[in-house]
């Protein structure tokens, strides 16, 4: 399995960071995880390509991981592509619909396959997953991904406040991708800091750890991000990229 960050910014704009994204491959098949913005622009230029992915999974609604969704179906229709499977939470079925309803010239330009799913096991495009309810504004999942050609699970986290429950999901990972939106210094909810991520993870079994969905106030400070969270986790931490791919 590989894990491309496509973006991995947030609903502020970052230079050199598009908005939440993230490409899985495996040997036989690819899927997208959430479509911001950029995220398509970012896909164009991996070998994938947006005429390679038939599959998106949405963590949950707010438009910073879902606006290039409407693009990607064009951009797949003028490529040729004859169909997008849209897989997400409670929900997905009605922003689509509305979606499309607002651009009506999309319609039926292409099959649109739209599946609800929950915190609980399905398959999409090839891959296992699990999903699990996390702390936001809104219903938003996290998810771990297995394939049978990957040794390793990988853990997503969507949008969050840090939990022991997210932490014990992630446990036994090879890699977790894990929100941290803002730096220490500042009073937030909904959304994880360094220090508050390092406490909930100590003592869990977690090979790497890449931080995510970074606003200006974060972007700013990445050695700062690191060191917060390895005051506590003594696992492997470092700051995502846009462009980042890792093996597992």
């Amino acid at each position: 399995m590989r894990v491309t960050f496509l973006g991995t910014g947030s609903a502020m704009p970052v230079s050199g960071r598009a908005q939440t994204g993230l490409l899985l491959e495996s040997d036989s098949h690819a899927l997208l995880v959430d479509c911001g913005s950029g995220v398509l622009s970012r896909l164009a230029e991996t070998p994938v390509g947006y005429e390679g992915i038939s599959s998106v999974l949405l963590t949950h609604h707010h438009l910073d991981h879902v606006s290039d969704l409407m693009a990607l179906l064009k951009a797949r229709w003028l490529a040729g592509e004859e169909y997008l499977e849209i897989v997400g939470p409670e929900g997905t079925r009605e922003l689509v619909e509305g979606l499309l309803g607002v651009h009506s010239y999309l319609q039926n330009r292409l099959t649109v396959e739209i599946r609800e799913i929950g915190p609980y096991p399905f398959e999409v495009a090839g891959f296992d997953v699990e999903g699990f309810e996390v702390r936001h504004s809104m219903d938003t999942l996290a998810y771990r991904f297995a394939h049978d050609d990957s040794e390793g699970e990988f853990v997503f986290s969507g949008d969050t406040e840090p939990f022991d429950g997210l932490a014990n999901f992630a446990d036994g990972a090879a890699v977790l991708a894990h929100e941290c939106a803002f730096p220490d210094n500042l009073d937030i909810s909904n959304h994880t800091t360094p220090s508050a991520l390092g406490r909930v993870l100590q003592g869990h079994d977690i090979d790497q750890v890449f931080l995510t969905h970074l606003y200006p106030h974060a972007a700013r400070q990445t050695d700062e991000l690191v060191a917060g969270v390895t005051r506590n986790f003594d696992g492997d931490v470092a700051v995502a990229e846009d462009g980042l791919t890792v093996e597992l």
